[in-house]
């Protein structure tokens, strides 16, 4: 079995032997994602224990009317909320370091933003499960206990996962083994009382359920968070690491999106409609930013179309921005995102929409209307790229006066350095931005190349023209698309939790006239009918509509109607030993009471949730042995119902894309 956990708790200091974690998982990796991520999880349980104090000193000032002590109560209250003021600034600073995030060699590329990864507290199946094995299927527990520490042990790698394929394909596969856990054993009419504890990826705040829908919803949260960090790790100066990136982004915003739709109630505010809405208007648009990056990759053609067209790709990149922007300071959005990604998103809108300006007055000043160019195709092309011409000017005659074209260009420059002058405003206001000084350089060569160009076509004799350069179409050859993984299979509909069943029933089963007496029906498992009240079978206790689970000693569960009826067909006079199921009516069973939930915000907590962890880890199992946890999974005999991961393709990225533009300056390219 490939633990998670080093045996018997010894620790390593050199590589660890390849094969020996899961696969995609290296709990003892030292990165600096790792890092974060271990302070990410230090925070939240100093939050925790903050919030206990808080919600100690609220009891204690409603229970009590001593005015000293409530005096005392209220300073400590004062502190309390101090540090966890505190605490939540750095758990912001975490979310705003996106730095360790980026690619290595990325030198030359505006840093893109990553989701974080969500905490989670450890979950014990074991003792839940067994029990609830021997008292609904009527099988002992222990027999599934190797399975039930795989399953934990599966868990425990999806808390450190690779940012790589083989991580979204460990995510992907507990993910799956969660669907048929929650069909297999959480019931709507009882809880198992195993808790799930996760914490908000913004605030920290925990959230716990005996509901497997939480757990379900954050390990999709976090197969998307996963996906961003993959997006933002490839290496943007290549055709190959941009479409890893494009890929990743879209798969996230894909993930996002069917979280969003599948899972409408999560108790978690990181994983409710409104911010999953804003977190999937980010990740596409970083694709699309990645896929503008594609297109400037081999260099921007300084000719007259191409520079319009790349104009307005770039205004589309600075519109996705935009409205990612107006997302973020709705309120109560604005309250639990980042300052770093506020600003950040408004930087990009006006860097981009400053580049499409540059672009169109490039077009329009260097690029004179002559007796070889094809006239009507550049008036269809400007005519295109904006909704009002300038002054009601047509686009002909735009391009044939030269001096409209040089007023026109400078109009657009002027909004050019007024837009790069404000994202540099921007990037000042917040301190997480100043400590990328990449994206510093990027912005002041973006302002000092538009500086340039006004500087050139400026005449000393002109007087000021006040004249507005109007806003340009956005237009884009390929915009950025979620994609969306398949639903998962429905839950089976017979060995399942929905369903009650009674314990197996031995039934002797004897010919008479060379009849059995019944006949057999479904796929697998198969199901009793047609059953002659007159038989011995039915004389010793066999109903209509029985489950046939065994014959003999050999299971059936699975099996279809041909290979029971050939275990069958060898049954003489003395007979066999068959076991059935009878399915019970759940009609009148009992709702279950209300799970134990963090309600969102500061004030009300469940002390559940609270709890410590102290278990330590168990001793693991010996021998494999056809598994009662296997019956979801299709096997050699033929399957009559099965329970897969989600269609999703999650074995890897896929076709990927991501982009970016290059800084040169000569006459056939402007990057």
């Amino acid at each position: 079995m490939t633990d998670t956990l080093m045996p018997n708790g010894c620790k390593t200091n050199g590589p660890v032997e390849s094969g020996y974690f899961k696969k995609g998982c290296n709990p003892f990796a030292q990165t600096g994602r790792s890092k974060l991520q271990n302070k990410r999880a230090l925070l939240n349980q100093q939050i925790i224990k903050q919030m206990r104090i808080r919600a100690g000193a609220e009891n204690l000032l409603k229970a009590t009317s001593n005015n000293k002590v409530r005096e005392q109560v209220m300073l400590e209250l004062s502190y309390v909320n101090s540090d966890l003021q505190l605490l939540t600034e750095q758990l912001e600073g975490l979310n705003s370091s996106v730095e360790v995030y980026q690619d290595v060699q990325e030198t030359s590329s505006i840093p893109l933003i990553p989701l974080g990864l969500k905490e989670t507290k450890d979950v014990d199946f074991s003792v839940a499960l067994k029990d609830y094995i021997l008292e609904h299927y009527s099988e002992d527990g222990s027999n599934f206990q190797d399975e039930i520490d795989d399953l934990m042990d599966l868990r425990q790698a999806c808390r450190t996962p690779s940012r790589n394929p083989s991580g979204i394909d460990l995510l992907a596969n507990y993910f799956g083994q969660l669907s048929f856990l929650e069909s297999r054993f959480f019931s709507p009419t009882r809880q198992l009382g195993i808790f799930f504890t996760w914490y908000d990826s913004f605030t920290g705040v925990p959230v716990c359920q005996q509901n497997i829908s939480l757990e379900k919803a954050s390990m999709l949260f976090n197969m998307a968070a996963l996906y961003s960090q993959i997006g933002t790790r490839a290496n943007r100066q290549t055709q190959a690491g941009l479409e890893d990136a494009i890929a990743a982004f879209q798969k996230s915003a894909g993930v996002l999106h069917y979280l969003k739709e599948t899972f409408t109630h999560t108790p978690s505010y990181d994983m409710s409609p409104a911010m999953l809405s804003m977190l999937i208007r980010l990740m596409l648009a970083q694709a699309q930013e990645c896929l503008f990056e594609q297109i400037t990759l081999p260099g921007i053609r300084n000719e007259f179309f191409s520079l319009l067209r790349i104009a307005q790709e770039a205004v589309k990149v600075g519109e996705t921005y935009s409205e990612v922007h107006q997302s973020m300071i709705q309120t109560p959005i604005k309250n639990n995102v980042p300052f770093f990604w506020t600003t950040m998103s408004e930087l990009k809108t006006n860097h981009y929409n400053s580049l499409a300006h540059y672009f169109v007055s490039t077009a329009l000043l260097d690029h004179q209307l002559t007796p070889s160019d094809d006239e009507d195709k550049q008036e269809k092309a400007l005519s295109q790229l904006y909704d009002t011409m300038p002054e009601g000017r047509s686009p002909l005659d735009i391009l044939k006066d030269k001096e409209e074209r040089r007023r026109i260009g400078k109009a657009h420059l002027q909004r050019s350095l007024m837009g790069h002058e404000e994202a540099i405003r921007t990037h000042s206001r917040c301190r997480h931005l100043q400590k990328l000084d990449i994206l510093n350089d990027i912005l002041q060569a973006g302002l000092k190349r538009s500086l340039t160009k006004f500087e050139q076509n400026d005449k000393e004799e002109e007087f000021t023209d006040y004249m507005l350069a109007p806003d340009i179409i956005s237009k884009t050859e390929k915009k950025a698309e979620m994609e969306i993984p398949a639903a998962t299979k429905g839950p089976l509909s017979v060995f399942s939790a929905k369903q009650r069943w009674s314990a197996p029933r031995t039934i002797r089963l004897r010919l008479q006239d060379r009849d059995l007496g019944f006949t057999l029906k479904g796929d697998a498992p198969v199901q009793i009918q047609s059953l002659d009240p007159l038989c011995p079978a039915a004389a010793e206790g066999l109903k209509e509509g029985d489950y046939l689970v065994a014959v003999g000693d050999t299971e059936c569960k699975w099996l279809g109607v041909s290979d029971v009826m050939k275990l069958l067909k060898d049954v003489d006079e003395e007979g066999v030993n068959i076991r059935v199921v009878s399915m019970l009516d759940s009609s009148s069973q009992p709702m279950p009471t209300k799970s134990a939930t963090y309600g969102g915000l500061p004030k009300t907590y469940s002390m559940i949730c609270l709890a410590h962890d102290e278990d330590d880890k168990k001793s693991r199992k010996v021998a494999k042995k056809p598994s009662f946890l296997s019956w979801g999974l299709k096997n050699k005999q033929k399957s009559g119902s099965t329970l897969s991961l989600p269609n999703a393709d999650y074995n890897g990225l896929g076709n990927r894309p991501c982009p970016t533009y290059r800084n040169s300056y000569n006459e056939s390219a402007l990057y």
